[in-house]
Formats: C-alpha cells, sequence, structure tokens
C-alpha cells in the first residue's frame, strides 16, 4: 500500500499541492491512502479524486474572504515584507458576541461545500483510495483521525474544516459535547497514522525546510507574537512528528520519502496571496521533479 501525506502549513499548502501533482500526474503514483493535516486536507480529497488543476485553481485563488468572515488581523507591508497586527475591531465584536476566538472561519466551510461537491464525495466514498483527515480533540487532549469512509457528505466537509482551523485565530468547533481544533496541534505530520493503515510506502510532503535557515522576526505586537509562539509550538510538534514516523516506518519495514520545501516560502502562513500561491505551486511541482530525477540518476550509476 502507498500513501501520500500532506502537512499542515497554511498558504504553504499550495508547495505542496505541485508536488502532489508531479507524483499523480508524471510518476504516475496510485495511493491507497491519502492523509492531510490542515491545509494538506483541503487538498486530499481532490488529489484523490486526481482533479489536480480543479484544486489548483481553487487553492492558488483563494483570499482572506474566503476563509474569514470575522478575520482577527490586518495586513501591511513595511519594506516589502508582509506583517499582521491585530484588527482590534473584529476581535472586540467576538468577544462582545461570545466567541472563544479571536476571529471566525464559516467562509471556509461553505467555500469546501462548495467545491467538493456531493457527486464528488459519493464517488470517492466508493473508490478503493481512502481519505483521512487530522483533528484534535481539546476536550480530551487526543488527536483524531477522520476517514470519508466512516460519515456522511455534511459531516466529512465539517471534519475537513475543523482539520483547518487554527486556534484561536479560526473557529472553535463543538461537536459530540467536545470542542475541536485544527489537527496540526495533535499531528502536523501524521506519517505514524499512514503506517499504522497499513501503507509500506509514504510519500511525505513536509511544508518547512529539513534545516532551520532563519531566526524569526522580532515580535512587532502582542497578536506577532502569539503567532511566533504557535509557530514554535507546530515547529516542535512537526519535528517529533517526524522523528516518530521514521521509528515506526524502520518498525514495520516502510519506506518514507520526504519532500521539504528547499527554501522558506513564508513566514506567515495566515497571508493568502494569489501571485505567490501560484509561484510556490510551481516551486512544488518543479522541486518534485528535480528530485525524483536526481535520485533515478544516482540508482543508474
Amino acid at each position: 500500500m502507498r500513501a501520500l501525506v500532506i502537512s499542515g502549513g497554511g498558504s504553504k499548502g499550495a508547495f505542496a499541492g505541485g508536488v502532489a501533482q508531479y507524483l499523480i500526474e508524471h510518476k504516475k503514483h496510485d495511493y491507497d491512502i491519502i492523509i492531510g493535516t490542515s491545509t494538506g486536507s483541503l487538498l486530499a480529497s481532490h488529489l484523490a479524486l486526481k482533479k489536480v488543476e480543479k484544486i489548483k485553481a481553487i487553492y492558488t485563488n483563494v483570499t482572506q474572504d474566503d476563509i474569514f468572515n470575522s478575520c482577527p488581523f490586518l495586513i501591511k507591508k513595511k519594506k516589502g515584507v508582509e506583517t499582521i497586527s491585530i484588527n482590534h475591531v473584529n476581535v472586540l465584536r467576538n468577544i462582545l458576541n461570545g466567541s472563544k476566538t479571536f476571529g471566525e472561519s464559516l467562509n471556509l466551510k461553505k467555500l469546501i461545500k462548495k467545491v467538493f461537491t456531493e457527486a464528488e464525495f459519493f464517488d470517492l466514498k466508493h473508490s478503493r483510495v481512502d481519505v483521512v483527515v487530522t483533528v484534535s480533540n481539546i476536550s480530551i487532549n487526543k488527536t483524531e483521525y477522520k476517514s470519508i469512509k466512516d460519515f456522511d457528505y455534511e459531516e466529512f466537509c465539517e471534519w475537513i474544516w475543523i482539520s483547518c482551523n487554527y486556534t484561536p485565530f479560526m473557529s472553535l468547533v463543538k461537536k459530540n459535547s467536545y470542542e475541536y481544533a485544527d489537527g496540526g496541534l495533535g499531528s502536523m505530520v501524521p506519517i505514524e497514522e499512514a503506517i499504522k493503515r497499513g501503507a509500506k510506502e509514504v510519500d511525505a510532503i513536509v511544508l518547512k525546510t529539513e534545516v532551520t535557515q532563519f531566526n524569526r522576526m522580532p515580535s512587532l505586537n502582542a497578536f506577532s507574537l502569539l503567532t511566533n509562539m504557535f509557530a514554535f509550538i507546530l515547529d516542535r510538534i512537526e519535528s517529533q512528528n517526524i522523528k516518530i514516523g521514521k521509528y515506526v516506518a524502520t518498525n514495520n519495514d516502510a519506506i518514507i520519502n520526504f519532500y521539504y520545501t528547499p527554501t522558506i516560502l513564508t513566514t506567515n502562513s495566515l497571508v493568502f496571496n494569489k501571485t505567490k500561491m501560484t509561484k510556490w505551486w510551481q516551486s512544488g511541482f518543479d522541486f518534485a521533479k528535480y528530485k525524483n530525477e536526481e535520485t533515478s540518476q544516482l540508482e543508474n550509476k
């Protein structure tokens, strides 16, 4: 069995889409399992259907308005660098309305249901491919994996949405008496789960560089400090997931093919920029092509 695992990473998911496009269309990899976390969960279903061009068009054109019905931050550009600061009006409104989070991402839920149709869901549900999304149950401190095989259309779309909810900036969802948030809080790179489900070869797309290449910019305000802290925590979770994944693979005679980003794409993955994301998609495609051609050359020597 072969699995595709796509990590979380916000707007950097465009790079993952490019890598996946090369693996599916040019390497002709036929996946039995596709597991996505956060932004990876948005890609998983269409990749499983091999509707790559459709998800590319959607993904590279997404904007803040497509995600947030109440955006908690403002995007500012200073010396060519995009930074975020708190949107006091929206955050205060959310607090006064009794929200537990700074922002709300109900628009993303609507977008998911708009682009992933019921017909596509049933085609996928009755196919041999298992699509799985990662969510974090913060009520009982547990990472959960939701398979398309176990839910109806409405429920599965909601799990995809929940997997992407980067709290406290996006919605916190209460479901089945539990509170759920972004899957990355529990498992950024769910390699272990793919192997547990029977995968013997895993293509893992990790949306960060293999070696740390930068020091973060100093926090400009309380909001940027909070995003920097979350980025640090998620980076530690990601590193731990990879170590565990390698250990589990060794003990189960499984192979992992890693695809890290070769350069730093962005230091703020909450900013969605069409021009940059289109470029990242192509960069992912080109990188996967280069990596596979280089591997083939080495094997032929």
